[in-house]
């Protein structure tokens, strides 16, 4: 395993069942859609290295099932996590209003230091949007403090802003890590996180 990087980061995405997590995942590293859904079981583990302000960026990414009876397998995987994903489908006005639910499940199982991306997904979609932007996104954001810069309409099966919000988000962990916020580059911990997806899939 490649351990020559200057940065590593525990990455969970988490949202409703069916807002396109993993296809979004995919998209990100291996540039593909999935056209027909399948519900994640349980927990699937991804690397991707980015290279960002000339710094080599390991990120660990985790796409958490968001089906309910799922929620005692996941809920270890918010721990340690630098940056948490939350995505919505922007066609689904139920999943966004599912947000505050996910929110306080980060205030309770995640650390305090953590940075947080809400993404609105399926933007494609223009015709099917039901949440909008100024009536619904931004006093949500107001409500939990976080800035606007913080929200993305994206697409997964377009590869809209895709990149750019994974980038965005780990640009602040960099700052975070540069400010001694945390310590982001232990390669003994990559190890024992890939040893933890191997065995939760043989559940």
């Amino acid at each position: 395993m490649d351990t020559e990087y200057d940065y590593l980061f525990k990455i969970t995405l988490i949202g409703d069942s069916g807002v396109g997590k993993t296809c979004f995942l995919l998209q990100y590293t291996d540039s593909v859609f999935a056209d027909e859904y399948v519900s994640t079981i349980g927990v699937d583990f991804k690397i991707k290295t980015i290279n960002l302000d000339n710094k080599k960026c390991k990120l660990q990414l985790w796409d958490t099932a968001g089906q309910e009876r799922f929620n005692a397998i996941t809920k270890s995987y918010y721990r340690g996590s630098h940056g948490i994903i939350v995505l919505f489908d922007l066609t689904n006005l139920e999943s966004f209003e599912s947000l505050d639910k996910w929110l306080k499940k980060i205030e309770e199982y995640a650390s305090s230091k953590r940075e947080i991306l809400i993404l609105g997904n399926k933007s494609d979609m223009k015709d099917k949007i039901a949440v909008n932007k100024e009536e619904n996104v931004i006093p949500f954001l107001k409500k939990w403090n976080i800035p606007l810069e913080r929200y993305f309409e994206v697409s997964a099966k377009d590869n809209l802003l895709v990149s750019d919000a994974f980038e965005s988000l780990t640009k602040v962990l960099i700052d975070k890590s540069i400010k001694g916020v945390f310590e982001s580059k232990d390669k003994n911990k990559l190890k024992e996180i890939v040893e933890n997806a191997s065995n939760s899939r043989c559940c």
